[in-house]
């Protein structure tokens, strides 16, 4: 079941929640610095152990002080003008969290709006990549059950439930 809730990412109580993170894994800004900020000092030693992330891929770590119970580290694309595989970049985001989710086993995630802030990946297309990987990636059988776009701004929410409700 897909959905979308305006809310902090921080205070979801779900199996996983999805981290926007930069390559180092070792905070930052925006969603990264909140998650880093409310899960404690642990996630960053936690992360130290992981050598970073490439874009695309991602990399699961403990929820430590967060209810939920993981985090899924995963790094976004910095949009260039769309010339340099963004879309298929953003796209492996969301389809290896969902696998690093499935592969444990795990029935709900929430993912934030990826690449959207700092990256400046156009809020339109990454939310219709977003929508549209998920829902190819649970057409295949896996644990996961519940898919929560979690949406900082009340202009996300209406632009991912739109996507959702086409």
């Amino acid at each position: 079941m897909l959905q979308t809730q305006q809310a902090d990412i921080t205070q979801l109580d779900v199996d996983a929640i999805v981290n926007a993170a930069n390559s180092s894994l070792l905070g930052g800004g925006g969603v990264d610095g909140a998650i880093h900020r409310a899960a404690g000092s642990e996630l960053l030693a936690e992360c130290r152990l992981l050598n970073g992330c490439r874009t695309g891929e991602a990399k699961m770590t403990r929820g430590h002080r967060l209810k939920a119970r993981h985090i899924i580290h995963t790094v976004g694309p910095i949009w260039t003008g769309g010339k340099n595989g963004e879309a298929d970049k953003l796209r492996a985001c969301y389809t290896n969290s969902l696998r690093l989710a499935a592969g444990a086993g795990l029935q709900s995630i929430a993912f934030p709006c990826i690449s959207t802030g700092v990256y400046r990946f156009p809020p339109d297309r990454a939310a219709q990549i977003a929508v549209e990987s998920v829902r190819a990636y649970l057409e295949t059988p896996c644990s996961i059950q519940t898919v929560i776009f979690c949406c900082f701004s009340e202009a996300d929410q209406v632009r991912y439930k739109g996507l959702m409700e086409a």
